[in-house]
């Protein structure tokens, strides 16, 4: 042994909890073998054996071998059998088995030990030439295809001629002498790729195995499942090293696989399949059509009580549902594998609700049975699976759900077309708020560029709608209004599907399925909100989408933006006209007209939210995104001076031109928005004010109960906030003079940079409550632009570690957590009750939401549509905190 580490373990050497070391596979098999259950005996090789093979340049670690050769005597006394025996030869399968269950997704191989002259042994031993001759070339199969890189396919083509020849449909229809002539073309196979013959030394062909397994642990399926999956690429894997047992020798024998309850709807009945006379990859290989496990009780009724009440034991043993391998030889039964089976969200939360009520785990339990994550699948419609369809692109799946519409290129098509009621896809390059009523009247948006949180992203998830981002297979030609995908090209009204789950793009129109939640949804979230101690708001800017909010369980909502109020049609004239004006006269005249707008929309998500507060943010973007776009202004201009066209609105658009060349900023970002503007322009943040107070008093006087948070936005020192909260307040009190109403509201202000954090103490002077915008803040830490950080180089930084997590996704810890955790402490060091939120997208991010627990957050804020995601979340992240203070 190196460093006195043990890196070989007997079955009967580990426990359950020894998943580390162990994996999954071996830990459980080692707990079955405790516990008294018929486990063929075996070993298992450490993950830290795993990890060190690659340290040591692709080579065993320093005593490893020899640890191997005395296990491998051990199991040979236990079943009496030896290694490469030419009369009664033990076999073994070498299975991979890391931490955390990855199916499918790392190497197996099955009957190794099998040689010229142990064939013989065996043939001897069974009595049984053709069970022998199959499992040698199933083994030559396997051990070529997975330790040595011959390609699977070359093998199932000679399978597939000898199979013709003898006109047999399935394998173990070949005769014997068909079994001979496969090996033989199975051993040149074999010899054509590696240059050698077939190994003839069990031991030797064991290290080979042993070496493919912790190699598979960076096969390229295995990194995208870690990604997928988030599981850490330095855990390694384990390899199991098993005695084999066999379903294939004759009609009493037989293999299968089962969990404890139904996976897709967390029935409490066994579910699964089974095959007699067959070795257990015939199950999952689709070779031959397993049966129900249910008929397992007319083929083998004595097997079946003895693994249905096994499958019981397991349950109860465990404590959650169980996926268990299994295998029936010569009428005996032998347990290959348990461990806890991956499931749907319904079943999930119904295994969960069902196992409280059986009292096998407790509420607290159960919250950490099913992924947060997972629970969008209960809420957005799903392409209907049993449909045929052809995925034509794929793209980030970037807000969940389906659906289905014809497509359209622009915003004001979207719009048109969505309003006569046409169910349409808008597919634009990438979207900007010019494009938001376009995204309202659409069924869900494509995009070609844009990562998870760009504007279409965000938006869509905001507004519970599907989207698809970062296609970058789709070509749009707008002159044209078509896009191609290689050499398909879909036009202007065709039908496409989306799946915003999965991130496919279909041709055609798929049926969708709409989301049932049921009564476990209602009391697992019931039992969430009475665990968890953060509140949790949502984010939204109608009255559509605050009641959405409410009926998820929002108690109210974090953030309104305003801005997306002034982009409505009917508004947009009189935002620009505010823009243009070149007095203060003439802006509080444009600003006049949208104050009855203003107050309307308040007004309505007030009283949707009534009862609860609603934290509304002030116009934060630069007054450019309110105007149209250079290039298409200066197109604009040149046409009508080309075509001699009408010489006031050529001057009117070359006015404009002057307008939007004037507040052209090289980095918007970091420019005139937010405060800034307030604070330039104060009768436009003095309207915002009036109108959201005008509507509480309204409010007030229909006796419903309006609590409204006034949030001053980009805040960077206090004296920015005290001139806005002094305005803000003088608004309010003359307000409730002029309608004799006296009402509450509070204001504050969002820390989104890092000068703001580290002088919360200050600010909070100032503030009644903080929200942290994370978006911004992320952005100002880290110097990232999103979209251009997404699109251009952040996935580098992942693909090479640089960065574990999108820092837009989950808080960066160290960086933006730490500039949190500053303005907590700071903030409560001036006002100890000071209310502390988050309203960016990381407020439904599950790891987010722990951090938020962690530093002491009043609440998060998100889209309506995580608003059940945050809810676990935040209880999740209770119970965590309870455990580890255990």
């Amino acid at each position: 042994m190196s460093n006195n580490k043990k890196y070989v373990y007997l079955f009967n050497e580990g426990k359950a909890d020894m998943k580390d070391l162990l994996g999954g596979k071996g830990a459980n098999l080692a707990e079955m073998t405790n516990i008294g259950l018929p486990v063929p005996p075996g070993l298992t090789i450490t993950t830290e054996a795993c990890n060190e093979y690659y340290v040591f340049g692709e080579k065993f670690p320093p005593g490893m071998e020899a640890e191997l050769e005395q296990g491998l005597k051990i199991l040979e006394g236990k079943i009496g059998k030896k290694f490469g025996d030419n009369e009664n030869p033990l076999l073994v399968s070498v299975r991979s088995g890391a931490k955390f269950s990855m199916p499918g997704m790392m190497d197996t191989i099955l009957n190794l030990g099998l040689t010229d002259t142990s064939v013989q042994g065996l043939i001897k031993s069974t009595n049984n030439e053709r069970f022998a001759l199959d499992c040698y070339r199933r083994f030559i199969h396997m051990f070529g295809d997975v330790a040595m890189g011959v390609p699977h396919h070359e093998y199932e083509e000679i399978l597939a001629e000898e199979k013709e020849k003898e006109d047999v449909q399935f394998d173990n229809q070949l005769t014997v002498k068909a079994l001979h002539t496969l090996l033989d073309r199975y051993k040149a196979l074999y010899r054509k790729h590696t240059g050698e013959d077939f190994p003839q030394n069990p031991y030797q062909q064991l290290l080979l195995a042993i070496k493919a397994v912790f190699g598979s642990w960076n096969s390229d399926r295995a990194i995208v499942y870690r990604k997928h999956n988030r599981i850490p690429d330095d855990l390694g894997t384990a390899v199991n090293v098993q005695a084999m047992v066999f379903g294939n020798m004759g009609d009493d024998c037989g293999t299968g696989v089962a969990f404890t309850r139904n996976p897709a709807t967390g029935e409490r009945k066994l579910y699964g399949e089974y095959l007699i006379n067959a070795q257990g990859e015939d199950v999952v290989a689709g070779i031959r059509t397993p049966l129900p496990i249910s008929l397992l009780e007319q083929d083998m009724p004595d097997i079946f009580q003895q693994f249905e009440s096994i499958s019981q034991l397991l349950e109860k043993h465990y404590r959650d549902m169980q996926d268990i391998e299994f295998t029936v030889e010569r009428g005996k039964l032998f347990m290959l594998q348990t461990r806890n089976g991956k499931r749907t969200a319904a079943a999930a939360m119904r295994v969960a609700v069902d196992m409280v009520h059986e009292g096998l785990i407790t509420k607290e339990e159960a919250m950490l049975r099913v992924d947060p994550l997972q629970i969008n699948q209960l809420l957005h419609p799903q392409i209907d699976v049993n449909a045929e369809f052809q995925v034509i692109a794929t793209g980030l799946p970037a807000s969940p759900g389906a659906a289905y519409g014809s497509v359209v290129f622009d915003a004001n098509d979207a719009e048109a077309q969505g309003k006569a009621g046409k169910k349409v896809i808008l597919v634009r390059t990438e979207t900007t708020p010019d494009d938001i009523h376009g995204l309202v009247m659409a069924q869900g948006v494509l995009t070609s560029r844009g990562g998870m949180t760009s504007h279409a992203a965000v938006v869509a998830r905001g507004m519970g709608k599907p989207a698809v981002c970062g296609c970058e297979a789709i070509k749009i030609d707008y002159t044209q209004k078509l896009f191609t995908v290689g050499d398909l090209t879909v036009k202007e009204g065709d039908f496409i599907s989306i799946d915003g789950a999965t991130g496919k793009v279909i041709l055609g129109e798929v049926p969708t399925i709409a989301p049932e939640l049921g009564g476990d949804f209602a009391e697992y979230l019931g039992w969430a909100d009475e665990i968890r101690t953060l509140g949790v708001r949502a984010n939204a800017d109608n009255p559509k989408d605050a009641q959405k909010a409410r009926d998820f369980g929002a108690a109210g909502i974090g953030l309104t933006r305003t801005e997306h109020m002034f982009m409505e049609q009917e508004r947009l004239p009189f935002v620009q006209k505010m823009i243009m004006a070149d007095t203060i006269e003439e802006r509080e005249e444009a600003l006049s007209h949208l104050l009855p707008f203003q107050q309307e929309d308040f007004y309505g998500i007030l009283k949707a939210m009534e009862g609860y507060p609603v934290c509304i943010r002030l116009l934060d973007p630069p007054l450019h995104e309110f105007l149209p776009n250079r290039e298409e202004l200066l197109v604009e201009i040149t046409k009508l001076k080309c075509t001699g066209g009408d010489s006031d609105l050529i001057k009117k658009k070359e006015k404009l031109m002057k307008k939007v060349d004037e507040l052209h900023e090289f980095n918007p970002m970091l420019g005139h928005r937010g405060c800034r503007l307030g604070i330039t322009y104060p009768e436009i943040y003095a309207m915002q004010a009036r109108a959201i107070f005008q509507a509480v008093a309204q409010l007030t006087k229909e006796g419903i109960k309006a609590i409204p948070e006034v949030e001053i936005p980009l805040v960077i020192h206090v004296n920015e906030l005290a001139f806005l909260r002094k305005q803000t307040v003088e608004i309010a009190e003359q307000v409730m003079e002029e309608t004799g109403v006296k009402f509450e509201y509070t204001v504050g202000t969002m820390i989104e940079v890092p000068r703001a954090a580290l002088t919360a103490d200050e600010i909070a002077t100032e503030a009644d409550f903080f929200s942290f915008g994370t978006n911004d803040l992320t952005q100002t830490t880290f110097g990232f632009s999103r979209d251009d950080a997404e699109g251009k180089f952040l996935q580098h930084y992942l693909d090479y570690k640089i960065l574990k997590e999108n820092p837009f996704v989950t808080i960066d810890p160290k960086g933006v957590g730490q500039l949190m955790e500053i303005a907590v402490k700071g903030g409560r060091s001036s006002k100890p009750d000071l209310l502390i939120g988050i309203c960016g997208e990381h407020g439904g991010d599950p790891e987010s939401i722990q951090t938020c627990h962690q530093l002491g957050l009043n609440f998060v804020s998100c889209s309506p549509f995580r608003v059940p995601i945050a809810r676990l979340a935040a209880a999740q992240a209770a119970v965590i905190e309870k455990n580890q203070s255990k």
